[in-house]
């Protein structure tokens, strides 16, 4: 999976913020950064999936790679994603409809190409949001089980997988408003 190192970071949400490119193009690149969901459950996220009261995203079982629902708690800056993206989009059933169809998502091609035009070609994918993150919340200590979790990843251990079914909401929430606010501060580095 091809993503940019945690020193490249500021330099790809500064390029997030002054995308010249559609307006709901950028609004998506910030949400896959700030919430590090699969490409396919971003670009078929409906409306009726956000909580904004709960601050939750819930992704249905059938959208979900592992067949299993999904909870993304969202950040502040998530939630003033969606609520730009309400703006515009707000009427539709998706977040992210296409141009072209309406009652269509956005193409699975989007999300890399506005990378490509922004200068990541080889560089940085969709995916790599969700690698780029693993790393640096692994690296700044969080607790490996929250951000497997997060990234809606299945327990490899067969007896574990079988006893633990914790979501670990309150923590995650708590992680996901630290990752909120650290991209904020990458993309006011220097």
């Amino acid at each position: 999976m091809k993503r940019v190192s945690e020193a490249e970071l500021p330099g790809l949400m500064r390029s997030i913020e002054a995308y010249d490119g559609d307006h709901q193009t950028r609004l998506a690149l910030q949400l896959m950064s700030l919430t590090f969901v699969r490409t396919s459950e971003l670009r078929f996220a409906e409306w009726a999936e956000i909580d904004t009261k709960k601050k939750e995203w819930k992704i249905p079982a059938e959208k979900m790679k592992m067949r299993a629902p999904h909870i993304v708690p969202l950040s502040t800056q998530a939630l003033e994603v969606i609520a730009q993206l309400r703006e515009v989009n707000g009427a539709g059933q998706y977040l992210f409809p296409s141009r072209s169809s309406p009652k269509k998502p956005m193409s699975e091609n989007t999300i890399l190409y506005a990378l490509y035009r922004m200068g990541y070609h080889s560089r940085m994918t969709g995916h790599g949001f969700r690698g780029l993150a693993s790393t640096i919340l692994n690296e700044h200590n969080f607790n490996r089980d929250w951000i497997e979790r997060q990234l809606a990843h299945s327990e490899r251990d067969g007896v574990r997988a079988a006893y633990n079914h914790a979501e670990y909401l309150p923590e995650r929430r708590k992680m996901m408003q630290w990752w909120g606010d650290y991209l904020g501060q990458a993309s006011r580095a220097e």
